[in-house]
């Protein structure tokens, strides 16, 4: 194996590996806020690598542009919808989950 192929593989099982991170956050946490911080960060970390790998893999054709354009647009718009959802349920008046001094549900 090359050592672009190497990368291509580490950058995929990243992506994969972070990919997971977020969906096991997603069924896990208690509540709104807890799951969107989880999601948000993982699954961006996770596209970006996976797509770091197919620009790698396209090794500088058009394909390669339009690729890292989709990689910018990800990572701005991605946190940033996070952050719209989450202050969207702040203003309706979603209460995060809380224990209380017990570490029982409140």
């Amino acid at each position: 194996m090359t050592p672009r192929e190497i990368a291509i593989l580490v950058m995929t099982l990243g992506g994969v590996f972070f990919a997971v991170v977020a969906v096991v956050g997603l069924i896990r946490l208690p509540d709104l806020y807890t799951r969107a911080h989880s999601t948000s960060k993982s699954e961006t970390l996770g596209a970006l690598l996976a797509l770091g790998a197919v620009a790698l893999a396209f090794d500088g054709t058009m394909t390669t542009v339009k690729t890292v354009l989709l990689l910018l647009f990800m990572f701005i718009t991605n946190p940033t919808a996070a952050h719209a959802i989450v202050r969207a349920a702040a203003e309706q008046g979603i209460e995060p989950w809380t224990t209380d001094e017990e570490g029982d549900e409140a």
